[in-house]
């Protein structure tokens, strides 16, 4: 049994990846890495300030690979005066602490969790692993220059470093924009997004992005390499809408506002950004897992969203 820590193990993605490193079978004996211990998991390790990760207390023992989920994400409320500082002390002060001491410690393979924002925030043709960085916010920024740094350290040390970026990552309780989509879907709220037709947009489901965590834990294959993830399946805005209501065996109450109105009127209340999100293009080419790894998702979009929407029919 390999002993791994995953840091931010109580945040959406983590507790999807310990409880599957948990089940017996996996190979894996997780360590639940935390802020504070709180004895949500059977081994925890408190790491305590992002920007030091763990430097006063030191890594657990033991350990053949480290998985890092936490960071300091998108702050819907900024209070920061210089954002992209605070950024950059906990993604990368934080994660280039974590993985030196793990290269210290004799930690085999270093999976670290960045961004799509790392590519870019919007697409004309789907992204993959070999464009140009681009990011335009302060938390790919932090991302993207903490993945320079891993892989100079990387150089350095002989860790084996595996990057993976994923796109909107969806599932039972997510939180952020996508969990209120589903709610005001499931409440029958009318939304004003049903001429978003056009646009496509990437996601990846909490078990696939999951699983491929657990497959660059172990396939010989994936050290060194950075790889995109998605489901395998773009759809539009409206697209999107409409299957959350067929999971939730509720149609969804689409109004066809034209889009250049909703930017418009986005524009005038300070919403370019959500206005973006909802009604522009981000699109994965995913194909590498499947070339260098011979992954594929084993869950579709369909059934990622019948997940996704359990707990609100309960």
């Amino acid at each position: 049994m390999g002993r791994v820590l995953v840091t931010g193990a109580s945040g959406f993605v983590g507790k999807g990846l310990v409880g599957r490193l948990a089940d017996e079978g996996s190979g894996w004996m997780p360590v639940a890495g935390v802020r504070q211990r709180g004895g949500l998991f059977g081994e925890e390790w408190a790491y305590g300030p992002l920007e030091r990760f763990g430097a006063d207390v030191g890594l657990p023992g033991g350990l053949d690979a480290v998985v890092h989920l936490a960071a300091r994400a998108h702050v819907l409320e900024e209070a920061a005066d210089d954002p992209l500082t605070e950024f950059r002390r906990c993604n990368v002060d934080g994660a280039l602490e974590l993985a030196r001491q793990a290269a210290q410690a004799g930690v085999r393979r270093f999976v670290f969790v960045s961004s799509i924002g790392v590519n870019g925030h919007e697409t004309v043709q789907p992204f993959t692993e070999g464009d140009a960085p681009s990011p335009q916010e302060p938390y790919a920024v932090s991302k993207r220059e903490a993945e320079d740094g891993l892989r100079a350290l990387s150089a350095e040390t002989g860790l084996e470093l595996v990057i993976i970026r994923p796109p909107l990552v969806y599932g039972p309780g997510a939180p952020g924009n996508f969990g209120r989509l589903l709610r005001w879907v499931n409440k029958g709220v009318p939304l004003p997004l049903g001429a978003v037709t056009q646009n496509r947009r990437s996601l990846v489901a909490l078990d696939n992005l999951v699983d491929l965590i657990v497959t660059c834990l172990e396939h010989p294959a994936a050290a060194g390499e950075t790889f995109l993830v998605a489901d395998g399946e773009d759809v539009s805005t409206a697209g999107l809408l409409r299957k959350v209501g067929d999971a939730l065996e509720r149609p969804a109450r689409l109004v066809p506002v034209p889009v250049w109105l909703l930017r418009a009127g986005a524009a005038a209340l300070g919403k370019r950004e959500m206005a973006r999100r909802l009604l522009g293009s981000l699109q994965v080419d995913a194909s590498k897992a499947r070339e260098v790894l011979g992954w594929t998702p084993p869950v579709s979009l369909d059934e990622g969203l019948r997940r996704a929407v359990g707990p609100l029919r309960l």
